[in-house]
């Protein structure tokens, strides 16, 4: 094929990697900041811990050199709200507030574009403890003010903003992704409260970066998976229906639409879930409204109309062991939807399916109902990589990119927004339930959930086919050998 007509991704694509705060930095109760509750979480797990994750804290300019080397133009990170406001609230942590100014500097003297993420998972301990953290409608005061300090800082150089990481999977695993105190736990309402609260929130912040950072963008990282019928009957179809609307509508109808889609909401109403609205809530919720979304996409989901013998609500439980087929438990709604694994796809060690066309289905659904522009914030392949005479060979992931990129640039082709690949994860980072035994990274870190080692940084063999991606801006993947 001829270099003119060669295929590439679109001019000024972004090409980089995701990670978060409390999965990678470590120094979890240094220099002054205090625990959130994901540190707390990820206690007793049988895992790793946060305590030390990948020590990005301690060596954020190696990293940065890496993703200089490996041509990034963009890099998504969080801030820690504890690092910054060890309470939550009132004094600033200066050594905190350092970091993320060296940070955040580094990355612009590389030519690397900040993309932040202001709250992934991290509520400060604190605020659990004061007033059980998102379940308090201070929770949205206290967000906003997080929120506004950090946009007053960092606008000047940051014009892009994400606010919230996956609404979507907080609400699904609210007891994993909040520590949620044991009163509440027999009370699913709580977790679409919770969910009302960040949208308040969110909405609050959204407005800010309008207001106060010039060119300023607002959006949100959502954990997005497309949902199939396991067939055509008209029950399965109608169960894909009502999961569409209740697991990725439900998020999406209030960023771009300001409201909640009818039908899953009346759902809610119905069994006594749905959050309780104040008086001028919505008008909140579409003064904010966002600019453009992250997508972070893993897995398509399957479904099917619940049977009468399981027609009782059931909450998802994941895969821990990593063994094919282990699922703790698929998410049953009554008279609604009931999941299960698809027959007709297959799945890693832990149960996730993998599905590149679902990429392509996600952002043409996507892109139909709301013409937003988008940026892939998350996709990736959690694997045993194993490091064998100081490399890591991870065809397997290599495979699973290649292929959502072939996916991603036929949904450009056919018309949607997609504006960079910024996949999980750039280094090996602390999985949330399954510690360093799920690595997604390009980059291998040396440690494992026993032994912390020396942390050495070692590209795999991904690293170095991304490099080539991004360097041909992605012909080097989406040309057909």
């Amino acid at each position: 094929m001829s270099a003119d007509i060669r295929k590439t991704m679109p001019e000024g694509f972004l090409w980089g990697a995701s990670t978060s705060a409390y999965q990678v930095e470590g120094a979890a109760e240094e220099d002054g900041k205090k625990l959130s509750q994901m540190d707390i979480l990820n206690r007793g797990t049988g895992f790793a811990d946060a305590s030390v994750a990948s020590d990005h804290y301690h060596r954020y300019k190696e990293d940065i050199a890496l993703m200089k080397e490996c041509g990034f133009t963009a890099y998504r990170f969080s801030f820690s709200w504890s690092r910054i406001f060890p309470d939550g609230v009132g004094e600033v942590n200066p050594k905190g507030l350092e970091f993320y100014d060296n940070l955040v500097n580094e990355l612009v003297a590389n030519g690397i574009k900040p993309i932040p993420t202001i709250y992934h998972y991290d509520m400060p301990m604190a605020l659990v403890d004061k007033y059980d953290g998102w379940i308090s409608r201070q929770s949205v005061d206290d967000f906003v003010a997080y929120g506004e300090f950090l946009i007053r800082r960092y606008g000047d150089r940051i014009k892009d903003w994400l606010i919230i990481n996956e609404q979507s999977i907080i609400v699904e695993f609210w007891k994993k992704k909040n520590y949620v105190p044991e009163k509440y736990h027999g009370d699913p309402q709580v977790k679409f409260q919770i969910n009302h609260h960040m949208n308040l929130g969110q909405a609050k912040i959204s407005k800010l970066i309008h207001e106060l950072v010039e060119g300023g963008r607002s959006g949100a990282a959502i954990g997005y998976s497309p949902v199939y019928g396991l067939d055509s009957t008209p029950k399965n179809m109608l169960a894909m229906l009502n999961a569409e609307d209740l697991k990725n509508h439900f998020f999406l109808d209030i960023y771009f639409k300001g409201k909640y889609p009818v039908g899953a909401f009346r759902y809610l109403e119905e069994h006594g879930m749905a959050p309780v609205i104040e008086e001028g809530d919505m008008e909140i919720i579409r003064e904010g409204m966002l600019d453009f979304l992250g997508v972070n996409y893993y897995a398509s989901k399957c479904v099917r109309f619940p049977d009468a013998d399981k027609n009782e609500l059931t909450e998802a439980k994941s895969n821990l062991s990593g063994k094919k087929g282990a699922m703790g438990a698929y998410e049953v709604m009554p008279d609604f939807y009931q999941y299960m694994k698809n027959p007709n796809a297959d799945t890693n060690d832990w149960d996730w399916t993998i599905d590149p066309t679902g990429m392509q289905y996600l952002l043409r659904d996507i892109y139909q109902r709301y013409e937003i522009p988008m940026i892939i914030t998350e996709n990736g392949l959690g694997a045993r990589d194993v490091l064998e005479d100081g490399k890591v060979h991870d065809d397997y992931r290599i495979d699973y990119w290649t292929k959502h990129l072939q996916a991603i640039h036929r949904a450009i082709e056919l018309g949607v927004d997609v504006r960079g690949f910024l996949p999980w994860s750039f280094v090996d980072v602390l999985s949330t339930s399954n510690g360093y035994q799920k690595r997604y990274g390009l980059v291998y870190v040396n440690r494992d959930d026993e032994d912390i080692k020396d942390l050495a940084r070692i590209p795999k063999d991904s690293y170095y086919w991304y490099q080539k991606v991004i360097a041909t801006n992605g012909s080097h993947c989406l040309e057909e050998e």
